[in-house]
């Protein structure tokens, strides 16, 4: 084809790009864009919102259930949230952080349930004990520490330590089938943990979006987001299905769209992104094929890292339940891609090199090699040796139990430090200084947190509406502002009440496990916490 015949062909198709008009493009439809929406669409009724996602299903990468820890992230378990100090005492301030933000998220999806935002609390939220796991006389001491440290909290009242064989085979038989107690292990117990099936949470809020005026566009790439004069954002839209083009032109945009976000917020040239890289890392999981071993496990497990392992790649022995129907899982185990989304581009990673964060790509480059090597050593296990790593946590598996299979992407944040850079495992929220446009970098605990990282923004880019907003938002989160673990009346109450509204106090869907004991038995045979007066 000439160049004359291309370019009039160009000239013919920019003729056919369609303009639109709307208040608010939220770009993905994961948790934290359907969460941002839900949000918007309470507080401000007439606006119009529209979500724009690639794929032809609603959370479909990271808030996938099979993608997802979906742990509902509350630090009851994740000892990475728990740090030991150099004098022994453990650091739980981070805990505690972790803990309230999941109380707000409890909230707000209890209050969805009385308003009709949400339906059924049992399709995305159901009740599951929460344990911390180790073993060895060093890790014991270490968490008897932790468990003195946090059952001290109204956050974490009713947390149980358990070091005996008997006790601990009749909590977790299947991780006490088979173990040599000659090995000391301990456990904390916490019976108020739960499994949170964020994708099926995720398309209960899009439902709500589109059932209030909203819109959801599957199947639309967005390409390019520019800022025009007046302020406002052109951006502009694929539809992957029929090859037509478009161009939305938005008051505020936000940028939900999990590894993709970078790329975007790099696009949009905003100062604040400046600086900011991604380390994607992958990861894969066992999961449980036989209905019998599912059915000896009812408990979200939680052991320590490797040396030089992220942190989302603590190993856990994982109750999910999707679709109402519990399953198990192991892992996960990391892996390595350049790919920054699970269906993205092996040039995802090299693309998002900037010359704005080429100092800090490189900086991380130099002080991470601990994480290279882990990943090398990971990436070299064969079959058995995971299935080895899982008898850590149950003595007696075998393989042809147990399938591989691909877990989500993850992208870690980098950040301009001094001339370089440092990894971050958690997630930032970006946001340009006139508030008209924002996006969410990272991971853990990431969807567990999507309630307060979305006021975060309302707060950030609205900031001349969200006084007006409080006496909405404090109907939604009653706590708002407030610290619970400063105030354990609040805390009971706000607790007790989101258990009703979400159901949690409804075992029915997973049958209390015969191993388990009574309360009075509990008490007598593990350290309890002493009740905190509320």
């Amino acid at each position: 084809m000439s160049n004359e015949k291309r370019s009039n062909e160009q000239r013919s198709n920019d003729k056919q790009v369609k303009r639109y008009k709307t208040d608010v493009v939220l770009v993905g439809a994961g948790i934290m864009s359907a969460t941002l929406g839900a949000l918007l669409k309470q507080l401000e009724p007439e606006w119009s919102i529209d979500v724009y996602e690639r794929l032809d299903a609603a959370a479909a990468e990271s808030s996938d259930a099979w993608n997802n820890a979906g742990t509902g992230h509350s630090a009851l378990c994740e000892l990475n949230y728990t740090p030991q100090n150099q004098d022994g005492s453990v650091d739980i301030s981070k805990a505690l952080n972790v803990n309230e933000q999941f109380q707000v998220s409890r909230q707000f999806w209890a209050h969805s349930i009385e308003s009709g935002v949400l339906s059924d609390p049992k399709n995305f939220i159901n009740p599951i004990p929460h344990v911390s796991f180790v073993h060895g006389a060093d890790n014991v001491k270490y968490l008897r520490a932790r468990y003195d440290a946090l059952s001290a909290n109204p956050l974490f009242e009713g947390m149980e330590y358990i070091d005996t064989a008997d006790e601990f085979t009749r909590r977790l038989p299947l991780m006490g089938k088979g173990r040599d107690f000659s090995d000391p292990v301990a456990l904390n117990w916490s019976d108020s943990g739960t499994d949170v099936d964020f994708g099926a949470l995720t398309r209960q809020l899009l439902n709500y979006i589109s059932g209030s005026g909203g819109t959801v566009h599957f199947g639309s790439d967005v390409r390019n987001i520019s800022q025009q004069s007046d302020g406002t954002w052109d951006i502009k839209i694929a539809n992957l299905r029929t090859g037509s083009k478009k161009t939305v032109n938005a008051k505020f945009v936000f940028v939900g769209a999990g590894g993709g976000a970078l790329h975007l917020l790099q696009k949009s040239g905003i100062e604040e992104i400046k600086g900011f890289g991604g380390f994607p890392v992958s990861g894969e999981w066992l999961r449980c094929t036989n209905p019998d071993l599912i059915g000896q496990h009812s408990a979200k497990v939680y052991g320590k890292a490797s040396v030089g392992a992220p942190p989302m790649s603590v190993p856990h022995l994982d109750t999910r339940v999707i679709g109402g129907k519990p399953g198990l899982l192991f892992g996960p185990y990391a892996g390595w891609s350049p790919k920054f989304l699970k269906q993205g581009k092996l040039t995802d990673l090299p693309s998002s090199v900037k010359p704005g964060n080429l100092m800090s790509m490189l900086g991380v480059g130099v002080t991470e090699l601990g994480l290279v090597k882990y990943l090398v050593s990971e990436l070299a296990q064969s079959e058995a040796d995971r299935v080895e790593t899982l008898r850590e946590f149950a003595p007696d598996v075998v393989g042809k139990d147990w399938e591989l299979v691909t877990a989500g992407q993850r992208v870690q944040v980098i950040r301009k430090k001094g001339r370089g850079g440092v990894l971050e495992f958690g997630t930032a929220v970006i946001n340009a200084a006139d508030g008209t446009i924002a996006g969410l970098l990272g991971a853990s605990p990431g969807a567990s947190t999507a309630v307060p990282a979305m006021l975060d923004v309302l707060q950030r880019c609205f900031g001349d509406r969200y006084q007006g907003w409080q006496p909405k938002l404090k109907e939604m989160v009653p706590s708002l502002g407030k610290k619970l673990a400063e105030d354990p009346a609040l805390f009971r109450e706000m607790f007790d009440w989101t258990a009703r509204g979400l159901q949690l106090d409804d075992t029915t869907l997973l049958a209390e496990p015969s191993h388990r004991a009574e309360p009075s038995h509990r008490a007598e045979a593990s350290h309890r916490a002493q009740p905190s007066g509320v």
